[in-house]
């Protein structure tokens, strides 16, 4: 059997085999057959690409570095085309193109790509559609990848924020359940004391001092420190126990008040009373700590779910803006406290809404304000502010970091291009906030100089329609 010739491995490929044959022999006759060995690189990642590849046999993969390892993001087997389309302005691929086994293809070179238009029309046509795949295949992907990525961050953070909450209740309920055995002693022993009416009155506006509502003044730790010397000396000067002036002193109970309590009891009968009032206090102050804990889980849940939008159905609708930026903030709150960078925030009041999708908008604030504070240094300063300008409303911003060199100004929106160490940036997320920005029919610019870099997003306002704003 004779060895099949070029034209008849080109007439036998997925892609080709249905060109007319004048085609297909033009192919064969200006093509270069070419035979990669396993792990070959077709195409390195700073290019150029040389031309049309056609894929006789083999296995041709694409790897990106996206900062976490190399990530396989399309591959080619015998029957797909790969390289340079028609009409395509592509220069050099994301990553490198290699060979994942011994590979065959045929290539023609850039040279010969305008001859090609114009006599092989049809397979043009063909490759231009090619061309149209690729590109959503691609767009596809590394959309993916940058949801993951804000996926991760976000899980960080929530596991930040979340961690000290929590923790606050597992401490707060261990000591909550370690002081009732006291407090059931205390209750019992003053229960049997048989208090007059006068001393269950001082008694109990002792006690109301520790639930008294309102902000207590914060203190020092030595100042901490000097209030429970000072009641520890007065329970010592009254013959109490003098291990409860940790519980008292974290109350506003006052000096003149425990005088006027040990005016009305002496003895034994001042001792049970003070350690009922500091078990008490202290059961109180762990409660209302697991409730204030408990109630911050809850806001925070609330923020991610206002801020992945996840109850809401994917249809464009009035979205708000504030909330979704309020939101975003509480999610990053922990970056920010990690860094100790300061973000001032103005938001407009009754700023009108905009119409889209609010979990794209708030992917769209989150990695704004995500490398605002990557920008900055530790003690830098974020401003984030959004208004009324005419029938769009403007949300900027803003960092005192550096700024971005005038030489590279025009690549940050490229899809992979980054600033960042490796293993610290995918190059994706500006590309993702231009293309989110322009699916809201909005504009994003951007002003830089060191010290001061400025992103203002600006997006039509919604038209008023029934229902309320996401």
């Amino acid at each position: 059997m004779s060895t099949p010739t070029l034209v008849d491995r080109l007439s036998a490929h997925r892609i080709l085999g249905a060109l007319p044959k004048n085609e297909i022999e033009w192919v064969a006759m200006h093509g270069v057959l070419r035979r990669l060995d396993s792990g070959t690189v077709l195409t390195p990642k700073q290019g150029p690409v040389e031309g049309l590849h056609i894929v006789l046999s083999g296995h041709l993969s694409i790897y990106v570095d996206h900062g976490a390892g190399r990530r396989k993001i399309m591959e080619w087997r015998a029957g797909d085309v790969t390289g340079l389309m028609p009409y395509s302005r592509l220069v050099s691929p994301p990553g490198n193109v290699a060979a994942e086994e011994p590979s065959e293809v045929v290539t023609v070179y850039r040279a010969d790509m305008a001859e090609m238009i114009r006599e092989c029309e049809e397979l043009t046509t063909i490759l231009v559609h090619v061309m149209v795949d690729r590109a959503r295949v691609f767009t596809s992907s590394y959309l993916h990848d940058e949801k993951l990525v804000s996926l991760g961050k976000l899980a960080a953070g929530l596991a930040h924020e979340l961690n000290n909450p929590s923790s606050a209740i597992g401490r707060s309920a261990g000591e909550l359940r370690a002081a009732f055995p006291g407090f059931d002693d205390a209750s019992r022993s003053l229960g049997s004391a048989g208090l007059n009416p006068e001393q269950t009155a001082v008694l109990q506006k002792v006690r109301e001092a520790c639930l008294a509502p309102g902000v207590r003044p914060v203190l020092s730790p030595l100042e901490q420190e000097d209030r429970e010397d000072a009641i520890a000396k007065w329970l010592r000067t009254h013959r109490a126990n003098e291990a409860i002036a940790e519980g008292l002193a974290d109350t506003d109970i006052t000096f003149d008040l425990l005088d006027e309590l040990a005016r009305s009891m002496q003895g034994q009968l001042l001792n049970t009373a003070l350690g009922w009032i500091a078990t008490d206090c202290e059961i109180r102050r762990l409660t209302l700590e697991i409730q204030q804990a408990s109630s911050r889980i809850c806001e925070l849940v609330s923020a991610v779910k206002g801020f992945t939008q996840m109850d809401r159905a994917a249809v464009p609708e009035p979205v708000n803006i504030v909330r979704g930026l309020t939101n975003t903030l509480a999610v990053l709150a922990s970056k920010a406290k990690g860094k100790a960078v300061g973000v001032s925030v103005n938001l407009e009041k009754d700023l009108p809404a905009v119409h889209g999708f609010g979990g794209e908008l708030n992917q769209v604030w989150s990695n704004l304000i995500d490398n605002a504070l990557d920008a900055v240094d530790k003690g830098g300063q974020v401003e984030i502010n959004a208004r009324r300008e005419r029938d769009r409303v403007a949300v900027r911003v803003i960092d005192n970091g550096p700024g971005i060199p005038d030489e590279i100004r025009d690549r940050i929106f490229d899809p992979f291009f980054t600033t960042k160490p490796v293993g610290q940036g995918t190059g994706l997320g500006l590309d993702i906030v231009r293309r989110l920005v322009q699916r809201h029919n909005g504009q994003i610019e951007l002003e830089s100089k060191p010290g001061r870099t400025e992103f203002c997003v600006t997006l039509p306002i919604s038209i008023p329609t029934k229902g309320t704003a996401s």
